[in-house]
């Protein structure tokens, strides 16, 4: 995502996501800090049909966004922009990827928990319709195994 695409991502995000539609100047602001942002675009036939971003601050990435046309959706464009955004996490030295979404959107849950999503925590009332937001984790890093070989009989 450049600067130029900023008016038709407010526009897209406000019919996709409404009441919980960010402003313009977040957009504005979030592409201003490319050292812990990252933002993609998905286009179809030179047309953008749907847009994603990051923030990442060792140790955590957090998915802020990801919004495709409905006409579009179930084309494997909203994986695509995860995959880029969970493997900018990997480049960027997170070790997990944190992610809100609504309890009202189960094929967005669906498609985080085919990826390894694990739903950690539950935020009631978070959005404007009053849907609860999941909080939801994937770990990029396998924590270490407790016992050593060592440590056995």
């Amino acid at each position: 995502m450049v600067a130029a695409d900023i008016d038709l991502i407010t526009e897209l995000d406000r019919q996709l996501f409404a009441a919980d539609c960010w402003p313009r100047q977040m957009f504005v602001d979030e592409l201003a800090q490319p050292e812990t942002r990252r933002y993609v675009v998905a286009e179809q036939d030179g047309a953008v049909v749907g847009y994603a971003g990051l923030m990442c601050i060792r140790p955590i990435a957090d998915i802020q966004t990801i919004g495709v046309l409905p006409q579009f959706q179930g084309r494997g464009t909203a994986r695509a922009m995860l995959t880029e955004l969970i493997e900018e996490s990997r480049r960027r030295g997170a070790e997990d990827v944190m992610l809100e979404v609504s309890a009202a959107n189960p094929r967005a849950q669906d498609l985080y928990r085919r990826y390894g999503f694990e739903q950690i925590h539950q935020r009631p009332r978070y959005y404007k319709d009053g849907s609860d937001a999941l909080i939801m984790r994937l770990r990029l890093h396998e924590e270490p195994n407790a016992t050593t070989t060592e440590d056995r009989p």
